[in-house]
């Protein structure tokens, strides 16, 4: 564990203020949620993604969408891509997201683009595209997006159906 160096006085309500560069390098926004746990004398402060818990199941879940379309998939948190599938998995798997894609969950984006457009997915990863993306709402609230894209191939109907599917599918299963 690495020290910042930081000391802060808890007032009388229990409370404490997280200095802005930390939230600023861990992507800690107002409003996010901070989960906290407990160890022997420590008390640890970690960003909470609703998204992260299912990992395995979303793992499992683009890899069957790859496997039908043959496009990439993902699914992103606020912040990272928490599961990916198709030729850019090991490239993109666990990378913070791009600015843009920050805010298309923030605007709770749900579009089709047909016609390639560039897509930022990281912030030194971008491509000329066309792409599918659907937010992933838990209790109205939004945890993340799917995302499909393809250079090859263009996008259709049938992409925007699955995600919209899929997100739905997830969206359920969070509840």
């Amino acid at each position: 564990m690495k020290s910042t160096g930081i000391i802060r006085r808890i007032d009388d309500l229990g409370r404490i203020v997280i200095p802005k560069e930390t939230r600023t390098a861990l992507r800690i926004k107002e409003g996010d949620n901070v989960e906290i746990y407990v160890e022997d004398e420590k008390i640890i402060l970690r960003k909470h993604s609703i998204l992260n818990k299912m990992n395995e199941l979303a793992i499992d879940f683009t890899n069957a969408i790859y496997d039908y379309l043959k496009k990439n998939v993902l699914i992103i948190d606020k912040d990272h891509i928490i599961a990916a599938s198709g030729p850019l998995k090991k490239e993109l798997m666990g990378k913070p997201i791009s600015k843009m894609l920050e805010q298309a969950v923030l605007r709770r984006d749900n579009r089709i683009e047909n016609h390639e457009k560039l897509l930022k997915i990281t912030e030194d990863f971008e491509v000329e595209t066309t792409y599918v993306i659907c937010p992933i709402l838990v209790n109205s609230e939004i945890e993340g997006m799917m995302l499909i894209f393809s250079k090859e191939d263009k996008v259709g109907i049938v992409d925007e159906k699955i995600t919209k599917i899929a997100c739905h599918f997830l969206t359920n299963y969070l509840e």
